[in-house]
């Protein structure tokens, strides 16, 4: 390829960004990636192995770290687009709020500022559903992109709101110091799908949960689910169509699915691996009691009431985004990978 654009991927240990690399180098891209420490630069030229990958030649590898200023200026050199990935911190991270949401939102600006004084284009950033759809608690409306959640809403995570805090950092700082460089930010839902390697992912948690014989009745919380090599389509997607820049995509597959509705579609398509997963409903209002003493119930309890109609009509759209894998598929997908990696360890 002539003229090869350079893409950023930030972040490229994490299941989201591996899926991009592979994806931008399958495209003709050059890519480089940041890793917090490039000790684990092996790991990531093995998991693109497995993807069929032999030999990377066009990825290059940056030790930068979010919370610090430290080589970034290095690592956008020469890119014209920018897919900020990395996080500071995970989903299930037990972390006091401050040590959460600081990093997050520090994190974000300095990848932002130090692509507007490269000359980037575009920075196609990864946000949360959590920071869309978790204050619509009424059924009888569409979530879409114009919505947002309130960071102050009752029983939302601290990293739900970190996701919260750190997107409106960055629509505010393209706002008022942008200059010249675009935004794009993708929300996805709960991220299931293929691995390339064993990912601690909350969505694969929610599978070991179901499996491993911990769960005992299976609470009837509604998810929406997304494909992992559909969300990264999109940000590739949304990194050059024009119509990208200044909006949000919600990245899901069509419709909604509960666990155990999850449940059932494991013990129906996998029945040697869906032996321990129960076959018992846990009611509402346990959970609602657990919630007086439980953070975790509490939580729970929060995804209960959350209006769960989430359009992906603007991906599709705008950007021609169309699902490869529906929910099902991506949730069995990602159980095969669960077993895979699993009896490897």
């Amino acid at each position: 390829m002539e003229n090869r654009k350079t893409v950023l991927v930030t972040g490229g240990t994490g299941a989201v960004g591996i899926c991009c690399i592979l994806q931008l180098l399958q495209k003709g891209y050059d890519v480089k990636t940041t890793l917090r420490s490039i000790g684990k630069k092996n790991g990531v030229i093995e998991m693109l192995r497995t993807a069929g990958i032999a030999q990377p030649d066009h990825l290059q590898f940056i030790e930068a770290d979010l919370t610090k200023d430290s080589n970034w200026n290095v690592a956008m050199k020469g890119c014209q687009y920018v897919l900020h990935i990395a996080s500071p911190t995970h989903a299930g991270a037990n972390l006091p709020e401050d040590e959460t949401i600081r990093p997050a939102v520090e994190g974000t600006l300095r990848v932002l500022k130090a692509a507007r004084d490269a000359g980037v284009k575009r920075v196609v950033m990864t946000s949360s559903f959590g920071a869309v759809g978790f204050s619509n608690k009424n059924p009888k409306t569409v979530t879409t992109e114009s919505d947002w959640t309130d960071p102050d809403e009752k029983g939302l995570s601290v990293y739900e709101k970190s996701k919260v805090l750190a997107e409106k950092a960055a629509w505010d700082f393209i706002k008022k110091e942008g200059g010249d460089l675009e935004l794009t930010v993708i929300n996805p839902v709960a991220v299931f799908g293929p691995s390339l390697a064993l990912s601690q992912s909350p969505s694969l948690g929610i599978l070991k949960f179901l499996t491993d014989g911990s769960a005992k009745a299976i609470p009837n919380i509604p998810l929406n689910v997304v494909d992992i090599r559909d969300v990264a389509d999109l940000h590739v997607r949304a990194m050059t169509n024009p119509n990208a820049s200044g909006h949000r995509f919600i990245a899901t597959a069509d419709g909604e699915i509960s666990m155990p509705e999850i449940a059932k579609l494991l013990k129906d398509s996998m029945p040697e691996i869906a032996k321990k997963v129960p076959v018992r409903t846990l009611p509402n209002w346990v959970l609602r009691i657990a919630a007086l003493v439980n953070p975790q119930a509490k939580q729970s309890v929060a995804l209960l009431t959350i209006n769960r109609n989430v359009s992906n009509a603007k991906a599709k759209k705008v950007l021609g985004w169309q699902p490869i894998a529906t929910k099902e598929e991506a949730i069995l997908a990602a159980m095969e990978s669960l077993v895979k990696y699993t009896s490897k360890k």
